[in-house]
């Protein structure tokens, strides 16, 4: 009985332990677009609809945040123009926000890629989601 309990054991360990080490190969960095993205939406009657975003960019390595703060107004640029040609519902919806999202991180990909030669964005985030 112990002999089970001493082997349960050390498999729990070693199970643990494999997954520390690929917690620590992987080492993601951020990077924030300052300030705030504010920007108009198209919006329905005759009020100016407006939202604004803070953006995290979310890569593999420490040295592709150089690389993305080089691209900044671009990639700033991409995010105004995608915002800009949404309407009133798809931006105050939460699956409408989910496609802008997804919609922005295909773009600024695609545009790191014709720049950089490979996407370097792994993940993008709405970390302030503000309308009007």
């Amino acid at each position: 009985m112990k002999k089970i309990t001493l082997m349960l054991l050390m498999l729990i360990s070693l199970t643990f332990n494999a997954f520390a080490e690929d917690e620590e190969l992987e080492e993601y960095a951020y990077y924030g677009f300052e300030p705030d993205i504010v920007t108009n939406y198209i919006s329905t009657g005759k009020k100016l609809g407006f939202v604004r975003l803070s953006v995290e960019l979310m890569v593999k390595e420490q040295d592709d945040l150089l690389r993305l703060e080089h691209h900044d107004p671009l990639l700033r640029s991409a995010i105004v123009e995608i915002l800009g040609n949404q309407t009133e519902d798809k931006v105050k919806s939460m699956t409408g926000r989910e496609e802008i999202r997804r919609e922005c991180y295909d773009t600024l990909n695609r545009l790191l890629e014709a720049e950089t030669g490979r996407p370097l964005v792994v993940n993008l985030l709405f970390t302030k989601y503000l309308y009007d």
